[in-house]
């Protein structure tokens, strides 16, 4: 699947006034073997519920840092087994106690910073997409979490021709809070990610 600069910025304009589910809808149409991927951060049901929505057997691909809270890990379960997510497990191939005794958490100015996130995040991420090779991934991307988001958008097409769709990517806190309320979806704001250190830092996964 590829979309010329012109063919996404016209898709984009007219995806534009669709619902989220009926973005979902239209890119499970043009797809052979699309897939989602969470880290059941805040607001991760939203995206979770709309891909559902458009092909209730999608692989849900997730990567499990091993440092979530255990409010993440609660809410897991409960959207798990709410929306019946096929459920694609990636996680570090060094435990997390393992890596607390010869490295830690690095601050982001540490050297290991680097190696810690290809560990923790960037390789099972990678292994996850070799494994499953998608033409569409669904992700929560949504305007205004850091600079390099503010430059993409609905659709955005990476350099691996993997169709990058975002159907939240225009909306606010409020309109995802009201979302969740009308269709009955948890939500939970007790998240953390070893890898960002400050909120509106790029994870590398969409860099």
């Amino acid at each position: 699947m590829s979309y010329s600069a012109a063919e996404l910025e016209q898709l984009n304009a007219d995806l534009r006034e669709k619902s989220p589910v009926e973005i979902a809808q239209w890119a499970v149409a043009q797809a052979k073997n699309p897939i989602v991927t969470t880290n059941f951060r805040p607001y991760e049901a939203a995206i979770l519920f709309a891909a559902t929505q458009a092909k209730p057997e999608i692989p849900v691909v997730w990567c499990d840092t091993g440092y979530n809270t255990p409010n993440t890990y609660r809410h897991a379960e409960e959207v798990i087994a709410l929306l019946q997510l096929h459920i694609d497990l990636y996680v570090p191939q060094q435990t997390a106690a393992h890596r607390d005794v010869v490295m830690g958490i690095p601050q982001i100015d540490d050297p290991r910073h680097k190696v810690f996130t290809e560990q923790v995040k960037l390789e099972p991420f990678k292994r996850a997409m070799a494994n499953h090779k998608p033409d569409v991934w669904f992700t929560n991307l949504r305007k205004g979490q850091t600079a390099h988001r503010d430059n993409l958008d609905i659709l955005s097409q990476g350099a691996d021709g993997v169709l990058k769709v975002s159907p939240f990517y225009y909306w606010s806190d409020a309109q995802l809070d009201t979302f969740l309320a009308e269709h009955n979806l948890p939500n939970e704001h007790k998240y953390f990610d070893p890898t960002k250190v400050l909120e509106n830092r790029e994870c590398g996964l969409h860099a």
